[in-house]
């Protein structure tokens, strides 16, 4: 089939006999050859390229899986699937026999296309089990025998060890009780930072693998690890954080398979006799920074060569191992670096330095001064109306990182354990003016690869798509954090569901929150209520601090966004008892069905008015709402149901289902349609989880309208109501209106921040007010992520990409024009290849552009000029071209 190309209303195709695919991406666990898979049926995806521009589908498929690698191997593999007709490929379970631990293992693929055409083997791919049990571990845990306290100095464990062969390959699987960074011979093992990331740490314990082959030296070799105090015990939470949540000494687990030429093998592990110590870091927390005295330094401490003498001797610990849990999800790494735009001297005489860009991370400073010299860096998101550096919304967090120096020799620094998140940061210290090619702002966040972009003739609308992205990219750190600076950083459930479907957008989010999810079950409380924040910090004793709707319902709703934007069916699996659990809980809080118990943080942050005599703040009934995401996480029960085949249950929740929404109607609604909180939201919700009977809901749109013109055609609505505004106004025929409050640059909307010069997505739609006092200093973020969830309306009816079937294998391309915008496109990653969408109008004539990846296919609604009439073409893989 060779790619297909419209003209006008046409649609043109034709066949070819010799249709050749190459087989790309392959994928063990959506990872591109893992070396620590604990998974025991891993499951395989590949991406079929045309070939001479000639699109392809699959019918079938065989993979082969072998010990050895293939190119070294011509006997029978260890597994062969043999022919199986299918289209799927995505997620394709392996079915051989039992996989061992460590062991290293290779797959290749090849597929028959639509025309019985077979292609030839893929490259191939491999992966490499991890310790798939706590008897697999040979390490012990160590801990430091040291005064080991969240304040005192961060612990450094080292050990010496000869290896007397030549190396063939070499693994080192590592965890710890608080963050760990590793050296081998003076170098960095791998280039991840915080790990090992953030999990219900006495449920699920992550470790994390490195090849360290070429670390490694025949003869003497050092392996030197520092330990800090991480989310492990750092004091967390707000106003009265709790330090050490999860346990009060740091402690670590190493292991390291050596494999030598001639095929012996020999394990160097954590045991009694490392040895413990201190150094240059003596401070390092999560929120308030770090400090490190460089007259403190062992230097070379992680070399063989280095003395350790006066070390104290570590002890062992009896901590548990069969908590201990492969790592999947991508891990934080440095990404993006910013140098100054500017050096201000404020009105304070402070010396202060503007990156340009909201970001997490940190700062890497090169230093020159005296022995003793104390240089500070204090980070900050904004400048004042006076521009004086702002810390207040800050709160408690100092997040400011000092050094201290030794000698007169240049040296460049950067914090270790702690994070920042800003723009501007204030330096003390430094004698002189500063030079801004001493300072580097370095972005740091989980490294997920980047799938979509959005692009349109509207600079406002560019600059609102950055905001986005920097929102996510700064507030993803292994979990999904509500904001990056002050003393908060945690992982709120209502900001990651409502943003979860601009996030798949954005970037590859599907192992970021396949492990996320996890912890949201682990976490769940034994009633099913959903804690406000997961891991869960908050909870005490016996309190159970959560079952706020819209927050609880992030079980229900990001495993259903995920399984639909990636095509995972074990997501559902994995969270299948978890999102019962929480309609169930739902379920015994009702009182004749309807949910009018419990304490919910309703529409969060709604347009409210202080002084609000004229009734013009936009107040939701908080049992209105809960009312409407019971009936959301119901449905969307239901359908998880119907994929898992669990019939019983599909037909007791459809049951429950129009009782949720009959109850509804009764309580909140009048026999002429009038919703009891006449507000955006409330008719938001309602339209958008069909709360209403067929026939009240057009003139629940028109209402919706006349509430938003009453407003001066701006929104009103908070967390829960934005992310469904300009769907619901789309859906129902008032696309117009939702492109006024798009492009609404006047508080509240998405752009009045953009004017206001934010460079992420704020908290509160008003963070600096018009006067440009700032809002509350109690809580004004101005990286918080959640009313970012308008990209998801911006990639489904602007660049008009949406998944019409699971993973993209079938996909609607329907772009809304409007707003007067001359152009726009976006451009998707799906599972099975890139999607593209671009349209242009010139001279009344519009010009569409338009990829479809292969084995997959689309309907593209064509629009006019005008965006008022489609024409429907379905079609398979390829290029597609439409101009008149």
């Amino acid at each position: 089939m060779r790619a297909p190309f419209l003209i006008g209303c046409f649609l043109f195709s034709w066949l070819t006999t010799s249709a050749q695919v190459v087989l790309k991406n392959l994928l063990t666990e959506n990872l591109k050859n893992p070396i620590c898979i604990d998974a025991h049926n891993p499951r395989f995806s590949w991406q079929l390229a045309e070939k001479n521009n000639i699109p392809v589908g699959q019918q079938a498929y065989e993979i082969q899986v072998d010990s050895a690698s293939f190119s070294e191997n011509n006997t029978t593999p260890l597994w062969s699937s043999g022919k199986i007709t299918s289209n799927q490929s995505v997620y394709v379970p392996y079915r051989g026999k039992t996989l061992l631990s460590c062991h290293k293992y290779f797959w290749r693929v090849r597929i028959w296309d639509t025309n019985g055409l077979r292609s030839a083997w893929s490259d191939q791919s491999f992966w490499k089990m991890g310790l798939l049990s706590a008897s697999d571990w040979h390490a012990q845990w160590i801990r430091p025998a040291l005064n080991d306290t969240v304040n005192a100095p961060a612990p450094l464990l080292r050990t010496n060890f000869s290896l007397n062969k030549k190396i063939r390959e070499a693994t080192a699987y590592i965890t710890s009780h608080g963050f760990y960074e590793a050296q081998l011979n003076g170098h960095k093992v791998g280039d991840s930072f915080l790990t090992p990331g953030w999990t219900s740490y006495n449920k699920r314990l992550q470790y994390q693998a490195y090849d360290v082959t070429t670390l490694l030296a025949q003869g003497e070799n050092a392996m030197g690890i520092t330990l800090g105090s991480g989310w492990y015990r750092s004091p967390l939470g707000p106003y009265t954080p709790r330090a050490n949540f999860y346990g009060d000494k740091t402690a670590v687990l190493m292991e390291m398979r050596i494999i030598f030429t001639d095929g012996s093998e020999k394990i160097i592990s954590s045991d009694q006799s490392w040895r413990s110590s201190t150094g240059a870091l003596q401070f390092a927390e999560i929120y308030n920074g770090c400090i490190i005295d460089t007259r403190l330094e062992k230097s070379g401490w992680a070399k063989p060569a280095s003395d350790d003498h006066d070390w104290h001797p570590v002890i062992i610990m009896p901590y548990a191992k069969n908590t201990l849990i492969a790592t999947y999800n991508e891990p934080v790494k440095q990404h993006e670096t910013f140098k100054p735009i500017k050096v201000i001297t404020t009105p304070r005489g402070e010396k202060v330095i503007d990156f340009g860009q909201n970001l997490v991370g940190w700062v890497k400073v090169t230093l020159k001064g005296h022995p003793g010299d104390s240089i500070k860096i204090a980070h900050a998101e904004v400048l004042d109306k006076a521009g004086e550096f702002y810390t207040e919304n800050l709160r408690a967090a100092k997040a400011e990182n000092t050094y201290i120096l030794k000698d007169t020799l240049k040296r460049t620094f950067e914090p270790q354990f702690s994070w920042q998140g800003f723009r501007y940061i204030k330096v003390s210290g430094i004698k002189g003016a500063l030079n801004p090619d001493d300072f580097t702002a370095v972005a740091v966040y989980s490294d997920m690869k980047a799938t979509g972009s959005f692009l349109c003739s509207n600079p406002l609308l560019n600059q609102l798509q950055h905001n986005i992205q920097w929102g996510q990219k700064g507030n993803f750190l292994d979990v999904p954090t509500d904001c990056p600076q002050r003393d908060e950083r945690l992982g709120w459930t209502g900001d990651a569901q409502v943003f979860s479907r601009t996030a798949a957008f954005n970037m590859d989010v599907h192992n970021f929150f396949t492990k996320w999810l996890k912890d949201v079950a682990a976490d769940q409380y034994p009633g099913g209520s959903i804690p406000f924040v997961v891991p869960d910090v908050f909870k005490n004793g016996t309190n159970e601090v959560g079952g706020s709707s819209g927050w609880g319902d992030v079980s229900t709703i990001i495993p259903w966004n995920m399984y639909f934007a990636y095509g995972d069916k074990k997501i559902l699996e994995n969270q299948f008892q978890s999102m019962k659990a929480w309609v169930n809980y739902i379920q015994k809080q009702t009182r004749n069905n309807l949910w009018v118990t419990g304490n919910h943080f309703g529409d969060w942050l709604f347009y409210s008015v202080n002084n609000d005599r004229d009734g013009t703040s936009a107040i939701t009934n908080k049992y209105l709402i809960a009312q409407c995401f019971y009936a959301y996480s119901t449905q969307i029960l239901i359908n998880s149901a119907k994929v898992l085949n669990k019939t019983t249950d599909e037909q007791y929740y459809s049951k429950l289902l129009l009782k949720i929404k009959r109850a509804f109607v009764n309580e909140y609604v009048t026999a002429n349609g009038l919703i009891s909180s006449d507000t955006q939201t409330a008719y938001v919700l309602a339209l958008e989880f069909d709360m209403l009977p067929k026939n009240l809901r057009q003139q629940a749109a028109a209402r919706l309208v006349k509430n938003i013109g009453l407003y001066r055609d701006h929104l009103t609505t908070g967390f829960l109501g934005t992310p469904y505004l300009c769907d619901a106004l789309t859906r129902f025929g008032y696309a117009d209106v939702a492109y006024k409050l798009l492009l609404q640059d006047t508080y509240p909307s998405w752009l009045y921040p953009i004017k206001q010069g934010a460079t992420t997505i704020w908290e509160r739609w008003d963070g600096i007010r018009t006067d440009g006092s700032f809002e509350e200093s109690s809580m004004n973020s101005y990286n918080h992520y959640a009313y970012g969830a308008i990209g998801d309306w911006m990639y489904r009816y602007i660049a008009g990409i949406t998944p019409a079937a699971p993973a993209y294998k079938k996909i609607t391309i329907k772009p809304v024009i409007g707003g007067g915008l001359s152009w726009a496109e976006g451009k998707y990653d799906c599972p099975y290849g890139t999607i593209y969408s671009k349209w242009q109008i010139t001279d009344r004539k519009l010009d569409m552009r338009v990829t479809v990846p292969q084995n997959t296919t689309a309907d593209i609604f064509v629009p006019d000029f005008s965006g008022n009439n489609y024409k429907k073409f379905t079609v398979g893989p390829g290029n597609y071209h439409y101009s008149r």
